[in-house]
């Protein structure tokens, strides 16, 4: 079943980069006490995520804080080192914190999860955004398979 507003973000551990290498990072604590923009996507590196979905959040990060979001996280199911080489190859600074998924724990445990293994991908996260305080999911977009339509950091900034 698919996460939806109102429902817990489900209590996963997932990873991030830290300056001694990877380190883990658990659900519980990207989300309580603040209000996040998250949003995933099916891969580092990848084409619409690369020129489209991340910049978006990067570029609006200001805009977003000024609407109250104190955090911006990017959550995708690839490894902390790719995710850290994605960050630095995007410019990203400290605007949005990059989030690996390696194992698909939380696309799976939150119902975001596609089987992309066709395309030999594996098993990756779709594209969403969603705002979460205090570790419930206040909105959430989804986009269809292929499609860069509703998950966009302008969107979310409308709909703040």
């Amino acid at each position: 079943m698919t996460l939806a507003v109102g429902d817990k973000i489900p209590s996963v551990d997932l990873n991030i980069m830290t300056g001694d290498g990877p380190g883990g990072i658990s659900t519980d604590d990207l989300f309580a006490g603040k209000t996040v923009a998250v949003f995933g996507l099916p891969g580092a590196f990848t084409r619409t995520c690369s020129a489209k979905h991340l910049p978006g959040f990067v570029d609006n990060a200001d805009a977003l804080r000024a609407k109250g979001i104190d955090d911006i996280v990017c959550i995708s199911v690839n490894d902390p080192f790719v995710m850290a080489a994605w960050a630095k190859a995007q410019n990203v600074g400290d605007k949005v914190l990059m989030v690996a998924d390696g194992s698909a724990k939380f696309a799976r445990a939150a119902g975001l999860d596609t089987d992309m293994s066709a395309k030999g991908f594996g098993v990756r996260c779709r594209r969403f955004s969603m705002v979460v305080e205090d570790g419930t999911v206040k909105s959430l977009q989804i986009d269809e398979p292929g499609s860069f339509e509703v998950t966009s950091a302008e969107v979310m900034l409308g709909q703040l």
